[in-house]
């Protein structure tokens, strides 16, 4: 990863994050950004609770957080990397368009923390693709070659 630039952000609180992504709760996976570097990297982190909704079902007795909600996660801080340099997006959403290369290497469970990185962001005209990884106790956890879209919001 790159060092910390002038133009990297040290971290971003939940208001940060709210004022860069349209996500909201429950749906909203980053709890928190580590370290930022537009067009660069990201590192962030979400707090695994047994108190999220999805445990009531996945699976009862024997909690294990969704792949799809972990890939979600990593969209999620991809999207944060991509919009970073960009400000909010009022008019405009970034669009999960495709993943390749998925991993699953071990199960997220309630207590654990899950940190998200993002790296290797490049862009051509509005599509953006990244190289994006997820730990537990910094043992790979989940893996993926994200591909995003900037898009006219529509009404």
């Amino acid at each position: 990863m790159c060092p910390v630039s002038e133009t990297s952000y040290p971290s971003m609180d939940i208001q940060q994050i709210l004022r860069l992504l349209p996500h909201r709760y429950p749906f909203l996976l980053v709890d928190r950004v580590v370290e930022c570097v537009p067009g660069s990297h990201i590192r962030a982190y979400k707090n695994v609770s047994l108190n999220e909704p999805f445990f009531q079902g996945h699976f009862p007795g024997t909690p294990i957080m969704p792949g799809v909600l972990i890939l979600e996660a990593l969209a999620q801080t991809g999207g944060i990397l991509a919009v970073s340099g960009l400000g909010a997006l009022t008019d405009k959403l970034l669009f999960f368009t495709g993943l390749d290369g998925v991993r699953f290497r071990r199960q997220v469970v309630p207590g654990d923390r899950l940190d998200l990185t993002c790296d290797n962001m490049r862009m051509r005209l509005k599509l953006y693709k990244m190289d994006a990884r997820a730990f537990v106790d910094g043992k790979p956890a989940a893996e993926a070659k994200i591909t995003a879209a900037i898009a006219d919001r529509t009404k």
